[in-house]
């Protein structure tokens, strides 16, 4: 039997994410003069009743200056900024679809994009303009199409325009679009194409509705709510991880976060000193920089309460250490851009009990773990992970073969994860299917030997894959690591490294494909591993018969 949530169930309400935002009571009643979006240097902010009013405006002036309607597709090209939620929010209330576009791509991966979702619009920052003209023209998309977002300075009368110059005299009295929250898409989610081009993932109104209440009955108003909470926002907000986490949820609880552009551990520590974060959303690499960062311990990072930890799966070691050295608690979560994206979670009091889990099934879904075979495996097994619930995505943009593989008839995704479901329902992710290494008949799980490698004082860094050996016939687990601070690669130091993992695991784990060292593991940014620029790196060695230290 498919296992159900053990959190309370909820209704999802019949409408779209506008009305839900700021047409329902406001949860918990906070103030609409609440802080919402706060610059981490305190430079800029929003105010519950000002991202309202500002997304009014743009949404008006989307729709009458650049015929922005429903259905029609506006890309957000931006790092993390205060403007992101008004810049959401007001083509929502057009009626439009979002999709945020990665600030690291190139001209050629946004014009892909641009392409592929038919956008009609981009909204970007000054610093990025080159690269979305040059992606626009790619895209045969002219320069009228785009707008300026961020820092106001210096733009009130620039080319092109930056949204505030459309808004700030515009006193419209238009209503905003009314859309069918079941059917009509508020996100094209690209995947972060760690194996291949992205998809675009389409999210109705109501998949985003129903996370962003699945969020609230597992963690609970008694764990974080507007009076007494602040959020360090240093997700991505254009991967859904943090568009649901950062932007949706907090105007729905009345939470303020400090938004930071990127990662850096010394102004994260700072922001979680001087603004008194108790909470914050990370991908692991932040757990393993702040676990051997040698400055850490000047900060005074007591405020922090709980941080949720999400991407790739945490070995107990660095959960412990971070408790017992730091005095930080963290609990897992999972997701993917098809599911809006949280299914699990880890319960805020039983952080500890099940280290290593991702957690308990969000309320309002079932889930069930299936062997290759098509049987539904038991507690304790291993299967893929199949989800069903309101937030599952409608498919895949302007691709139904790939929406026919992933979706079954009765409506469960095939995340393509898989793991395995302990007596008390938590979940352990162990891998992707694509990614198993198959050595022998044996499958080697690279997520399983990241975590142990992490845990090496010779590392800082690392990511494991496959490499075909032809004269074996099968597949070696190859370590691509960055050697620990002060080590210079070399043979020996690969030697020592494969030398402590073979002490570490059973001998089908063993680093048979060798140690290659690199200056950076390629990642996603929401911290997803890009195996596939790996793949072709080792592809790349072997074609020119040399092996890399």
């Amino acid at each position: 039997m498919p296992t159900t949530s053990s959190f309370p169930s909820f209704d999802v309400p019949n409408v779209d994410i506008w009305q839900f935002i700021f047409e329902t009571p406001r949860e918990g009643n906070f103030p609409e003069s609440q802080v919402i979006y706060r610059a981490v240097d305190d430079s800029r902010h929003y105010t519950f009743a000002q991202v309202r009013r500002t997304a009014e405006l743009l949404g008006a002036a989307l729709h009458n200056q650049y015929h922005i309607g429903k259905g029609d597709v506006v890309c957000v090209y931006s790092p993390n900024d205060v403007d992101y939620g008004p810049v959401v929010y007001g083509a929502l209330w057009a009626g439009g679809i979002i999709a945020p576009a990665n600030p690291g791509y190139g001209a050629k991966d946004l014009a892909f994009m641009l392409t592929n979702s038919g956008a009609k619009v981009i909204v970007t920052q000054k610093p990025l303009l080159e690269v979305a003209r040059a992606a626009a023209e790619l895209a045969k998309l002219s320069d009228d199409c785009i707008i300026l977002m961020g820092d106001y300075t210096g733009l009130s009368n620039s080319k092109p325009p930056h949204f505030k110059s459309l808004v700030k005299s515009d006193s419209t009295s238009q209503r905003p679009a009314r859309l069918d929250p079941h059917n009509d898409l508020a996100f094209l989610a690209y995947s972060s194409g760690t194996t291949g081009l992205p998809k675009g993932v389409m999210l109705s109104h109501r998949n985003i509705i129903a996370d962003v209440l699945g969020i609230r009955g597992c963690v609970g108003s008694e764990n974080y709510g507007w009076k007494n909470d602040r959020i360090l926002a240093i997700l991505p907000f254009f991967h859904i991880y943090g568009l649901t986490g950062l932007l949706h949820q907090p105007l729905h609880r009345g939470l303020e976060i400090v938004v930071m552009p990127a990662f850096n551990l010394n102004e994260f520590c700072t922001a979680v000193q001087r603004y008194k974060i108790t909470f914050t959303y990370v991908a692991p690499p932040v757990l393993v920089q702040l676990s051997r960062g040698r400055e850490v311990k000047k900060y005074d990072l007591s405020s922090l309460r709980m941080i949720t930890s999400g991407a790739a799966p945490l070995t107990k070691e660095l959960v412990a250490f971070l408790h017992d050295k730091m005095g930080l608690k963290v609990n897992q979560a999972y997701g993917l851009s098809e599911t809006s994206p949280m299914t699990h979670t880890q319960p805020w009091s039983e952080w500890w009990s099940s280290v290593g889990s991702v957690g308990k099934l969000f309320p309002n879904m079932s889930a069930k773990l299936v062997s290759g075979d098509g049987r539904e495996v038991q507690a304790g097994e291993t299967g893929e992970l199949w989800v069903k619930g309101p937030n599952v995505f409608k498919g895949y943009w302007k691709n139904a073969e790939a929406t026919k593989n992933a979706i079954t008839e009765d409506g469960y995704f095939k995340t393509g994860d898989v793991g395995h479901q302990d007596d008390n329902h938590n979940l352990y992710i162990t891998d992707r299917m694509k990614e198993l290494i198959k050595w022998n008949g044996f499958q080697v799980a690279p997520a399983e030997l990241e975590g142990i490698l992490l845990d090496s004082p010779l590392v800082d860094d690392v990511a494991v894959i496959g490499i075909h050996d032809a004269a074996e016939h099968t597949e070696l687990p190859r370590a691509y690591v960055v050697p620990a601070s002060g080590r210079e690669p070399s043979e020996a130091l690969g030697r020592e490294i494969a030398e402590w993992m073979s002490a570490r695991v059973a001998y089908y784990k063993k680093l048979r494909g060798g140690v290659r060292f690199v200056k950076e593991i390629p990642k996603s940014q929401a911290g997803k591993i890009l195996r596939r620029v790996l793949k072709d790196m080792a592809t790349e060695e072997e074609r020119q018969g040399r092996a890399k230290l």
